[in-house]
């Protein structure tokens, strides 16, 4: 069973628009849903989610951003290109964290990594860091599933943040570009030794491009495990801050092929 999934995309794909409902959907199953938000420009998933603020982030919990890039200097200097240990402890779970580092509702928890505040701030580097090392160290309890936001595109994968995830999906839109991303992520998933569950398209606004998509996935090797159609109440939704809910049987039979045994999923 896929526990630790991931959801790429390319900016604008609606991937946390995907990870909303995919947690209103698990949570609903009696799922503890934790989701860590490590995309360092996406600004609204806690509205998605339903929550009126977002956590603290767990950058200041490890000293914040120049606290990391010195230990990465140092990590560097010394020679040393083994995975550097970003929190002290060797096993974390989600309750152990204060409590200011995460909000909770409705069975869905909500964790962010770090955020871009400032111009000439530097780079986000050190927010991929603190993700891998931060999701080598989660420990998840039995009735808990990890969903990661991860950033925009495949750096990600540079850093290695996909080492300790189990299923990466690729959330594709209508475009050329959107498709190719798709096609990157599938290999880097692979190179990373996780599963890649596979495609999820969104904002497919009718049946001939449904057909169009579907066929240049099917030309690339893809494989799609579910389609959410363009919504206007998803629209409304993202446009005025409320949480993300979908009608019909979309999201429930996505998380029906993930919950599946890896071979049988594919």
């Amino acid at each position: 069973m896929n526990k630790r999934i991931s959801v790429c995309g390319k900016g604008g794909s609606g991937k946390s628009t995907v990870v909303a409902l995919l947690a209103q959907e698990l949570s609903v199953r009696d799922w503890r849903v934790i989701v860590v938000d490590s995309d360092e420009s996406n600004a609204c998933i806690h509205w998605m989610l339903g929550f009126e603020h977002p956590p603290r982030p767990l950058l200041e919990l490890v000293g914040g951003k120049k606290s990391v890039q010195k230990q990465m200097r140092k990590t560097y200097s010394d020679g040393d290109n083994s995975d550097m240990a970003v929190l002290s402890r060797p096993a974390v779970a989600v309750d152990d964290l204060p409590a200011d580092y995460r909000v909770e509702s409705d069975g869905r928890v909500l964790m962010t990594v770090g955020k871009i505040h400032q111009a000439l701030e530097g780079c986000a580097c050190p927010m991929g860091v603190l993700s891998r090392e931060f999701l080598k160290k989660l420990q998840l309890a039995e009735d808990e599933m990890l969903l990661v936001d991860m950033e925009a595109g495949i750096e990600h994968f540079g850093r290695g943040v996909e080492t300790s995830i189990d299923a990466v999906i690729a959330v594709v839109e209508p475009s050329l570009e959107s498709l190719v991303l798709a096609e990157k992520v599938q290999k880097l998933a692979s190179q990373a030794g996780a599963n890649f569950a596979g495609v999820i398209t969104n904002k497919v606004r009718s049946a001939d491009v449904a057909s169009t998509l579907n066929a240049e996935l099917r030309s690339r090797d893809l494989l799609t495990i579910g389609s959410i159609n363009y919504d206007e109440k998803l629209l409304a939704a993202s446009l005025t801050g409320h949480p993300t809910h979908l009608a019909g049987d979309e999201v429930p039979n996505i998380v029906d092929t993930l919950l599946l045994p890896h071979d049988r999923a594919r």
